[in-house]
């Protein structure tokens, strides 16, 4: 039994891809991506390689788009980032042959705090200024480098709203960003990712012991199948608590965590023109 067979077996709703679609999916988002690079006469691309499933499937399928030497890796730890996940970023980029570069982000997040002392303790805050460091590092690489920014959002995180604004979605676009979680997890292992990248907890890397689903309150494959429903599908928030079998709370917490990011998926707002 595979790693995502086996994600998937007690589960009612099945979300995972056949083999023709996954080759499918594999073809189509690696021709996105060159056409992307090409379509914006790009030299390449590049990518913040965080040591997790998401970033770890980007760069595979970048790589074999562009190949390695038109992928350039930014492994940016901090002293909240554990040594197994950054090395195992190291390990992506030497198994793909990607020329990276190891950026350490704490000093800057100091700069920033020391700035605004007043944020010091606040981790939420200072969590996303580790975020946006990173971004504003993958664009300055990218801008001196005539480079695009590959995003590794996918479709769970994006309808939970689970990214930090400006920061790990300031990207050029996100080759991964139409599969939820369980489906990222399937492609990777048809992509030849290790095992072990592939189950490994998923933390954003914001502050010390964070894990997605403890921050986002509901596990991956309970949230990839309520936005299916819920939020992608037609069902009620009843239906989809019946048709799951679940605890009614779950659907209530992932019905809010779409609606209070909905601004996260819009630009920014303006005032209608005057007549």
């Amino acid at each position: 039994m595979s790693n995502s067979e086996a994600i998937d077996e007690a589960l009612p709703i099945d979300l995972r891809l056949s083999e023709d679609e996954l080759k499918r999916h594999h073809e189509h988002i690696t021709e996105f991506i060159r056409e992307t690079i090409a379509e914006a006469g790009a030299d390449g691309a590049v990518l913040g390689l965080s040591g997790g499933i998401d970033s770890t499937l980007t760069a595979y399928l970048a790589s074999e788009a562009l190949g390695p030497d038109r992928l350039r890796g930014l492994v940016m730890p901090s002293e909240v980032n554990e040594d197994e996940n950054m090395s195992d970023a190291g390990r992506v980029a030497r198994t793909l042959g990607i020329e990276h570069d190891v950026i350490e982000i704490e000093p800057i997040v100091e700069a920033l705090v020391g700035a605004f002392p007043e944020v010091e303790g606040d981790r939420t805050a200072v969590g996303n200024a580790r975020v946006r460091t990173r971004g504003v590092l993958n664009y300055l690489v990218a801008n001196h480098e005539n480079r695009l920014v590959l995003g590794t959002g996918n479709r769970s995180e994006a309808l939970a709203g689970y990214y930090t604004k400006y920061g790990d979605q300031a990207v050029d676009c996100n080759p991964i960003g139409d599969l939820y979680k369980l489906q990222v997890r399937q492609l990777a292992e048809y992509a030849g990712v290790p095992d072990d990248l592939i189950v490994k907890t998923p933390s954003a890397g914001m502050w010390a012991g964070q894990t997605d689903e403890e921050e986002l309150g509901v596990g991956y494959d309970t949230l990839d199948r309520v936005l299916a429903l819920h939020v992608d599908g037609p069902l009620s928030k009843a239906a989809t608590t019946h048709t799951l079998d679940i605890d009614p709370a779950i659907v209530e917490r992932v019905a809010e965590l779409h609606t209070r990011s909905e601004h996260k998926r819009h630009m920014p707002p303006a005032p209608d023109p005057l007549d």
